[in-house]
């Protein structure tokens, strides 16, 4: 099964689900269910079963069945995140390509790709990400900044993942570069991150280290950056990465954290007002962003 969720008119989120070739989206509530968020909730804190619940919800004829194009092209209802998270968070320098771009003689990524504790950092909040089709930022005080692509995971209360998505972690390489102590001004700003089109859960997604990863920047239509990765090259497991987050640390359901990029792009195609970023993975989907200045 695979989640996900749009907006309408009015502006509210509404949950849709991906079940059995089909494509849903709740019309209204059904058992105090009416978000992603909220299913979510519901599985953890009561042990709700989705796939009861889906039942349940269409003998009630609170579900509508749509297209899955029509929704991609956007009209009365439109895809937006797949969940609105309670926090964003990131993790860097888990993949060996990322940990050589990075480097600039200090030796400090190097060191984080070899060490026992990963990198993680704040990355957004809700109101800083972007769904499919929605804008992302370009920091106007930054000259080169770059397109992450990530598999994120999404965690439950204890730190366990409940599901998989693509995620653009978006970041002024140039700030960051200039001192690690400016990595908060790199990596959060309006429009930051991005994320969707749906969550997949992990019985769907198969090998979580096998997932493959494809990124595109497109100007004027026109192809001028393409780079590839695979899971099978991440030096820590996700597992790891949840339980170093959970670590004197509440975490809440829903919350998001990206796990690091293995496409790097080069400093002389950074991104530009107008682009737009497309990543595409046979497991997760595609999501496509266009670029704004903030």
């Amino acid at each position: 099964m695979r989640v996900f969720q749009v907006r309408g008119a009015g502006g509210t989120s509404r949950l849709g689900l991906q079940s059995e070739g089909r494509t849903l989206v709740l019309q209204s509530a059904h058992e105090g269910v009416a978000t992603t968020l909220e299913l979510l909730e519901a599985v953890e804190a009561r042990g709700l079963q989705p796939e009861r619940w889906l039942a349940a919800a269409e003998k009630a004829d609170r579900l509508v069945e749509v297209l899955w194009d029509d929704l991609a092209r956007g009209g009365d209802l439109r895809l937006t995140v797949p969940v609105t998270p309670p926090e964003v968070w990131g993790a860097g320098v888990t993949y060996r390509r990322s940990a050589d771009f990075r480097e600039e003689g200090t030796g400090f990524y190097d060191r984080v790709y070899s060490a026992e504790r990963p990198e993680l950092f704040f990355k957004a909040t809700a109101s800083r990400c972007a769904g499919p089709g929605e804008p992302i930022g370009r920091r106007r005080d930054s000259r080169f900044t770059a397109a992450e692509p990530e598999v994120a995971i999404v965690l439950g209360r204890r730190g366990n993942v409940l599901g998989y998505t693509l995620a653009n972690d978006v970041s002024a390489w140039d700030i960051e570069r200039e001192n690690p102590l400016y990595l908060p001004q790199s990596k959060v700003y309006t429009g930051c991150f991005a994320f969707g089109p749906t969550i997949v859960d992990p019985a769907e997604a198969g090998d979580p280290y096998a997932i493959t990863l494809r990124c595109r920047v497109l100007r004027g239509g026109r192809e001028v950056f393409v780079g590839e990765a695979s899971t099978a090259q991440l030096k820590r497991r996700f597992e790891e990465l949840a339980a170093w987050l959970a670590r004197s640390n509440d975490i809440r359901t829903g919350t998001v954290l990206s796990t690091g990029t293995g496409i790097i792009q080069p400093l002389e195609v950074g991104l530009e007002e107008g682009d737009v970023v497309s990543l595409s993975s046979p497991e997760l989907g595609e999501l496509a962003n266009p670029v704004v200045l903030v």
